[in-house]
C-alpha cells in the first residue's frame, strides 16, 4: 500500500472522494459530506458499494442468480444515493459495484483508481461503536492506508454537514 502514486493532480485527471455506499444509517452522512466538499472542490465523487461475495459461496447453481440479484440491488441503492447526491450538489457521481469482503474491496478499488485522493466514512453513533467499516479501515493500519480518511460524525445535521464541507 505504502508508496501508491495518486495522479489527481496530473493533467487530464482531478481529485475525486470515495464514499462507501452500505445499509448503515450513517452512510448519508457521508455522502453529504462528500457531495458538498466534492462540489465546493471542484472534486469528483465516486460511490462504491460492495456485495459480499460470502452471500454466494456454497450455492451450487444458485450462487450466479444470488450474484445477479444482489449486483442489482446494489445498482438500484446506487441509483437512490445518486438522487440524493443531485439534490445536495451539482455534480455527477460516478457508482461502482464490487465484490467481496467491504475493507478489502476498498483499498482495491483506491488502488485501481490513482484519483481517489480521500476516503470519506461516517462514524456510527450507537453503542455499538462506530461502525465496522470504520473500525477496520481507520483503526489498524490507518497510517499506512494510501489516502487520508475523512470520518465525518454521525450525529451532525445536513446544514452542519454543509458548514464545514
Amino acid at each position: 500500500m505504502m508508496g501508491l502514486k495518486r495522479s489527481s493532480l496530473e493533467a487530464g485527471h482531478r481529485r475525486k472522494l470515495l464514499v462507501v455506499v452500505d445499509d448503515s444509517p450513517e452512510c448519508d452522512r457521508a455522502v453529504v459530506y462528500a457531495s458538498r466538499r466534492a462540489e465546493h472542490t471542484g472534486g469528483g465523487l465516486v460511490l462504491l458499494h460492495v456485495v459480499e461475495d460470502a452471500d454466494f459461496r456454497g450455492y451450487v447453481g444458485l450462487g450466479d442468480t444470488l450474484r445477479r440479484q444482489a449486483r442489482a440491488d446494489a445498482e438500484a441503492v446506487l441509483a437512490e444515493v445518486v438522487e440524493r447526491v443531485h439534490g445536495l450538489a451539482a455534480i455527477e457521481p460516478e457508482t461502482v459495484v464490487r465484490e467481496g469482503v467491504p475493507a478489502v474491496e476498498v483499498v482495491r478499488h483506491i488502488e485501481a483508481d490513482a484519483d481517489i485522493a480521500v476516503l470519506v466514512l461516517a462514524a456510527g453513533t450507537g453503542p455499538e461503536g462506530p461502525g465496522p467499516l470504520v473500525a477496520a479501515l481507520a483503526g489498524r493500519g490507518s497510517g499506512t492506508f494510501p489516502v487520508p480518511i475523512t470520518i465525518v460524525p454521525g450525529h451532525l445535521t445536513d446544514a452542519e454537514i454543509a458548514a464545514i464541507a
